[in-house]
């Protein structure tokens, strides 16, 4: 499932300090050009968050947010007890009393990549200064911002859930999700989709992958659709991508159309347990 977020000006995810007061974001050049970028770990952790305030009783790493902190409940670990054992595995490295490897490990179900901004950045930045009488050296300090919209991609197989309903949830978390920040997880940025193209596929690989264009239309699938390489059937359409023009050349190549967010994870839903 590919997603594209709403507009915003983004300030999230700070990258490496560059020895002056400015709060940098995280960056990637493609070419000529510098794309802001959001780690898959804040999208995990941002995850992990939606889970624990709606499913407090079923996760294992419960998340204090007054020391800032995550509290382990079974160090043990159990996918089969925890939604989040299940979802993004665990691992601890331990030796056990003759000094033999002891560790206990799973591989999350949950594949995210990065997140990549639809445009490229050009450096704006806005300075600002801290509040109250007592100044020193960094109470003055710029923030890099970009405005634009992020895309990034998941994926998991049904299989490899120890628990397949918790897949029902981890669809209800990537819509629901209430910030993605990382260390500035301060800083709101909606991460709800507005768009997505999803497909549902027995293939190893999406091949959806950064498939919105800079004008967040994904032009990308109509070659893809039309020389045979994915099946239109196995592919589902949502949000802005699915109104506009485009969506008449969408509707010629036979994909699912759904105008809706919602409607379009009740139709994911809908053709997961299906087809198990």
């Amino acid at each position: 499932m590919s997603i594209l977020t709403p507009f915003g000006i983004a300030s999230n995810n700070r990258g490496e300090g560059d020895g002056t007061n400015t709060s940098t974001l995280q960056k990637v050049s493609v070419g000529e050009q510098e794309f802001t970028t959001i780690s898959s770990e804040a999208i995990r952790w941002a995850y992990r968050e939606y889970l624990g305030n709606t499913y407090p009783e079923q996760v294992n790493r419960i998340y204090d947010a007054m020391v800032d902190e995550y509290h382990i409940k079974d160090e043990g670990y159990d996918a089969t007890k925890y939604i989040d054992d299940d979802i993004f595995g665990f691992m601890d490295a331990k030796k056990d009393s003759k000094n033999k490897n002891a560790t206990i490990k799973r591989r999350g179900v949950l594949e995210v990549a990065r997140a990549m901004s639809l445009t490229p950045y050009n450096g704006d930045k806005i300075f600002n200064s801290k509040a109250g009488e007592m100044k020193t050296s960094t109470s003055l300090y710029n923030v890099e911002v970009h405005a634009t919209q992020y895309q990034y991609t998941v994926a998991f197989k049904m299989g490899d859930f120890v628990v397949p309903e918790r897949a029902k949830y981890l669809l209800d978390a990537i819509i629901n999700l209430r910030h993605v920040g990382g260390n500035h997880s301060r800083f709101l940025y909606d991460f709800a989709p507005a768009s997505i193209v999803a497909r549902i596929t027995t293939s190893p690989s999406p091949q959806i992958i950064n498939c919105f264009n800079d004008d967040g239309i994904p032009r990308k699938l109509e070659p893809l659709i039309t020389c045979g390489d994915i099946n239109p059937d196995e592919i589902i359409v949502a949000g802005e991508a699915a109104l506009g023009e485009f969506s008449e050349t969408l509707e010629k190549m036979e994909v699912t159309l759904c105008y809706g967010i919602k409607e379009c994870v009740d139709t994911i839903k809908y053709a997961l347990f299906k087809q198990s």
